[in-house]
């Protein structure tokens, strides 16, 4: 008996059979394809994330230090408030920075900066400590394992003789604020930073020949890269009054520059221009151990992101020259424990160019001129018992609260070439 083949399953090489076979291979071929790019995507993005983890250095030795001495260290009052330490190192060794000197086997801060992040991160305040600012250092743990004497010195010293655990501490002791954390970057992890966003747009006054900083720029408008930046931060005798005021005012407000490039859409929406931006911050970087990995500086920078440029300040401590040495500097009171009180306390600071009290040159809201005005407006200062200002009380009916203290400096939203 013959059998007609009629429609069905494989019945013909053209027809709808084969037309869903190849439909389930087209499937199987894309899914296998989007899973192979999920996966290749996936392994990019672990490496991306493993290659900026690496760069960060924890600095366990810190913490071992730190640790042996919590006893003594102030207490934080108000939850939630940060206190980084900021520490740029002047060291020499490693191929990058013999550049900038020979390595003698030590280092020292170059520039120190207290950085106060508010609780409810609405403002950022960071506070430049002068390096030549004579201070109590305390015993310190040499890197050798053996132990300094207590002493009276100039402040940055102290990284020379102890690292960062040395310096926290005397910055602790100088200010009773309790540092929670800290980062320490070299020449070249800075460097890199600001070539990473193209440079950065300062605007100068006069022309700068300054053959010890290896820098030669004209007047005006100048776009800086990063060996460039370097330069013109570090200089002291070739730019402005030669003090170290002035190279303090020009960092903060290079600094202000700096942040403003980084939160500008063009980088921070760009990948391209984001990751050498991540990869130079991370680099030649060194933390606590709670910071030192991509997880722990996102924990900390995730409630900086809302902070408006104008919020985000800078000024130096109130200073004023070293009674026996005028090459040095010690505070300037009350108007440093006035500062170092408002951010314990996680008080408002206010900062201006040019400070309703004081002249721009005494770089505090201090002098005479402070208690002029709490006589006037009927207030007190009240110790807190430590030896620190602490808030301020009324000092007869009716009077109402004055401003908060104003102290010399800038904001980022400050246009540098305003």
């Amino acid at each position: 008996m013959t059998v007609s083949a009629g429609p069905g399953a494989g019945a013909s090489a053209t027809g709808a059979g084969l037309a869903r076979r190849r439909r389930r291979l087209w499937l199987r071929n894309s899914s296998l394809g989007v899973a192979v790019f999920v996966l290749a995507a996936s392994g990019a993005g672990w490496a991306v994330y493993e290659k900026l983890n690496g760069n960060i250095t924890a600095d366990d030795d810190a913490a071992a230090e730190l640790a042996r001495y919590e006893k003594e260290r102030p207490t934080a009052l108000v939850r939630g408030a940060q206190n980084i330490l900021l520490i740029g190192s002047d060291s020499r060794s490693g191929k990058e920075n013999r550049k900038y000197g020979r390595d003698s086997g030590t280092e020292r801060s170059d520039t120190t900066i207290l950085l106060h992040l508010a609780a409810n991160r609405h403002s950022a305040t960071a506070v430049s400590l002068p390096r030549d600012l004579m201070v109590h250092l305390p015993d310190c743990r040499r890197p050798d394992g053996t132990r300094t004497r207590p002493a009276f010195a100039v402040f940055n010293s102290a990284f020379e003789v102890g690292g960062s655990a040395c310096t926290i501490r005397t910055v602790e002791k100088l200010t009773n604020i309790r540092v929670d954390h800290h980062m320490v970057v070299d020449f070249r992890g800075f460097e890199d930073m600001v070539d990473a966003v193209d440079g950065v747009q300062v605007c100068l006054k006069q022309p700068i020949d300054d053959k010890d900083a290896k820098l030669r720029l004209p007047a005006g408008e100048v776009t800086l890269n990063g060996e460039q930046a370097l330069g013109y931060v570090r200089a002291r005798k070739s730019i402005g009054d030669g003090s170290d005021t002035d190279r303090m005012d020009r960092q903060q407000r290079f600094l202000g520059a700096l942040v403003n490039k980084v939160r500008s859409n063009d980088v921070l929406l760009n990948p391209t221009k984001l990751y050498p931006v991540l990869d130079a911050a991370t680099s030649s970087l060194t933390t606590d151990p709670d910071l030192a990995s991509l997880r722990g500086l996102y924990q900390l920078v995730r409630g900086m992101r809302d902070i408006p440029t104008e919020r985000v300040q800078f000024l130096t401590v109130p200073r004023t020259s070293y009674a026996y040495d005028a090459n040095r500097d010690q505070l300037r009171e009350p108007g440093a424990g006035k500062l170092f009180a408002q951010l314990r306390a996680d008080a408002p600071v206010v900062v201006a160019a040019n400070p309703r009290h004081g002249s721009p040159a005494e770089n505090s809201y201090g002098g005479h001129a402070e208690d002029a005005y709490d006589f006037a407006f009927g207030y007190e200062e009240e110790s807190d018992g430590d030896g620190m200002w602490g808030v301020m009380r009324p000092g007869s009916p009716g009077s109402t609260s004055p401003p908060a203290p104003t102290f010399r400096g800038n904001t980022a939203a400050e246009d540098a070439c305003g």
